[in-house]
């Protein structure tokens, strides 16, 4: 199948790119960045829609494309978060529009900042989206995507969490402290984490596009989440380091301002739809998946 993959030179897009190129499919790729070779096109979101050439002959599109979200919020990077996402989904959509022969489906990624911070509520795909900014950006990203469902592709929205690979992500950041015996909890480690291997990630968003039944959001997380101390328990563990030198909620306020919310946040997401669909994890628990991501 030709599938369209935005976002291709990003840490999660890098990954599915070779993984769908390793199962045979022809990959057209958009990215910020200029790629010399004939199966890349320039696109930037923000800037009207892609390349008609692009799209031909896709039989599915994955949307990952989007401002970063770990940086701190200036009122201009919360405009590019937003708008990228948003406006950048309506240019793509439109442009699948104009196509003499439409593609199948489309992929669009979301996060589980859909949900906001929650406590211990267990949250399904059902679950009601959380308030605040990236709730808000959330919702509308996947409004605009849902709005494909017109032209008659099949929309699915993996709301993704956590995403761990020493490559990358978070877990690329949380590496050199706990590497150093200076890792530990924070705000006294009760928030819940919803994380996913990258290996995982990758085979659920080719599982998306290859599965006719998944359709809507779908939560991209392992099916145990852990609160906060017990993940840096583990990763710590993984290291054979200490993991014992608490990190207040106050610190990340101060270095990241408003961001410093995502760091903070609980949220304990379920991959209800994703299990009941028969996708099969490969790494459910959290030490077997970073002994492989850290061995």
């Amino acid at each position: 199948m030709k599938i369209v993959l935005t976002g291709a030179t990003g840490f999660i897009g890098a990954r599915l790119r070779a993984h769908l190129t390793a199962q045979g499919h022809e990959l057209t790729c958009l990215s910020r960045r200029a790629v010399s070779r004939p199966e890349w096109y320039a696109w930037d979101p923000e800037n009207g829609p892609p390349p008609q050439a692009a799209l031909l002959g896709a039989g599915a599109v994955i949307h990952l494309a989007g401002e970063p979200v770990a940086q701190r919020w200036t009122a201009d990077v919360k405009r590019r978060i937003l708008s990228s996402r948003v406006q950048g989904t309506r240019s793509l959509i439109g442009a699948i529009g104009a196509l003499p022969v439409r593609p199948g489906v489309l992929v669009c990624a979301s996060a589980i900042g859909y949900y906001g911070s929650r406590g211990d509520e267990i949250l399904p795909e059902s679950a009601a989206p959380g308030a605040g900014f990236l709730p808000e950006v959330c919702i509308e990203w996947e409004r605009a995507a849902g709005t494909a469902a017109e032209l008659g592709l099949r929309v699915v929205s993996p709301r993704i969490g956590v995403v761990l690979d020493p490559a990358g992500g978070a877990l690329a950041q949380m590496l050199p402290p706990f590497r150093a015996g200076l890792g530990g909890p924070i705000a006294g480690g009760q928030a819940w984490t919803s994380w996913i291997h990258l290996n995982d990630l990758v085979r659920l968003i080719a599982w998306a596009v290859e599965n006719p039944a998944v359709c809507g959001p779908v939560n991209a997380v392992a099916p145990n989440p852990m609160r906060n101390e017990t993940f840096t328990r583990a990763l710590g563990a993984a290291l054979h380091r200490p993991a014992f030198f608490p990190v207040p909620a106050l610190a990340l306020k101060l270095l990241y301002g408003e961001m410093a919310g995502l760091v903070l946040a609980s949220q304990r997401v379920t991959p209800e739809r994703a299990a009941q669909s028969g996708f099969q994890f490969n790494w459910p628990e959290l030490d077997a998946a970073l002994g492989d991501l850290l061995r």
